[in-house]
């Protein structure tokens, strides 16, 4: 077996550690952006590994411009990615990079580098957008003389009213409610445990109030998740499964009075919905940006679709991490990349 260099097992304990500590930690509390991690790493290291790079070349080499264009070329040609899934794998390598960077100077060049590689050419989608009206059907659609239809009313009022993130409000605790000021709020914590205000308008407040009467009574525990799960009881936070059942069902009763509702309907497009029409209300897109937790306002003009004079005008208007020690899974007794670096193998395409 060749020889192993220090770089190589350097660089296969970071990527373990991003995986199983940092990124949970300090980026997300999503699952599903965790796996998207993974899965971009796995690619790459498996893309390496059919290229012939051995543990003795595997170094900060492995991550410069030239390769990572011919690893978004290999995803495109030899794994049928789409456009759209080449740059989101693109966009889940960086931020790795961006890690690597930042664990050591030696690394930070590679964060330059992979800014530099293009983005693939793709036809831009919009979220499915939510009128005015489809979310006021919405709304109207719960049963307010059953419980569950009190819960379901008031976690799309809170959804909408927000913009929160569905893990965000589903995360809420009763501590992070103040609503009995003269300026309600509720706290949020988002990516990156990005704690972020988010004030309530009347109804919201009303909703709440009667939702909290009725779940978690006149004296409630403050730890005590707001949403909770029936069979987890109040230390359990209700499902983002059980959420998208709901939200198909009400969808289904809706779509009958006004077709523009969804029949598919997610809760992510509550929060499109919101952005979109604090946009229409002549909020300015720099507070929008804040409200919704982006970390970048470019993210923003994305999101919603600004155009370049708004974005022009809005820019106008701008003027040390600790991370756990972890068990490797880098495995120095194998001579593939894969094993070395802890990730699965990919399957090659017959």
């Amino acid at each position: 077996m060749a020889k192993i260099n220090p770089q190589a097992v350097e660089i296969a304990k970071y990527i373990s550690a991003f995986i199983e500590d940092y990124a949970p930690a300090h980026l997300t509390n999503s699952a599903h952006t965790i796996r998207s991690y993974d899965t971009a790493l796995t690619y790459y290291i498996g893309f390496l590994d059919e290229r012939g790079i051995k543990s003795s070349e595997f170094s900060a080499e492995s991550f410069e411009h030239t390769m990572i264009e011919n690893w978004l070329q290999w995803l495109a040609e030899e794994r049928n990615c789409s456009p759209e899934t080449c740059n989101n794998r693109l966009a889940s390598l960086r931020v790795f990079i961006k890690y690597l960077s930042s664990r050591d100077v030696k690394y930070l060049y590679l964060l330059n580098d992979s800014k530099t590689v293009p983005l693939r050419d793709t036809k831009k989608k919009k979220v499915s957008g939510l009128t005015r009206n489809a979310v006021k059907v919405l709304l109207e659609s719960p049963d307010m003389n059953s419980t569950s239809g009190i819960r379901d009313e008031t976690l799309m009022v809170l959804l909408y009213g927000t913009a929160a993130r569905l893990d965000e409000a589903l995360s809420l605790k009763v501590k992070d409610l103040h609503i009995n000021g003269s300026k309600p709020y509720v706290i949020v914590s988002g990516k990156g445990d990005v704690i972020r205000t988010l004030y309530l308008l009347p109804k919201a407040v009303d909703h709440l109030n009667n939702y909290l009467e009725v779940f978690h009574g006149s004296n409630p525990n403050p730890e005590n998740y707001i949403f909770y799960s029936r069979n987890k009881g109040t230390s359990g936070k209700l499902s983002q499964a059980a959420v998208r059942k709901m939200l198909r069902k009400y969808a289904s009763i809706a779509h009958e009075v006004d077709p523009d509702v969804p029949l598919n309907l997610h809760a992510h497009q509550f929060r499109h919905a919101r952005a979109s029409h604090w946009l229409e209300d002549g909020i300015n897109i720099v507070q929008i940006s804040k409200l919704l937790g982006h970390a970048h306002l470019e993210t923003t003009m994305i999101y919603l679709d600004i155009t370049t004079e708004q974005e022009a005008e809005a820019l106008a208007t701008l003027q040390d991490e600790n991370t756990k020690n972890t068990v490797p899974k880098w495995n120095p007794e194998k001579d593939t990349l894969a094993s070395i670096c802890g990730m699965r193998k990919i399957k090659r395409k017959q």
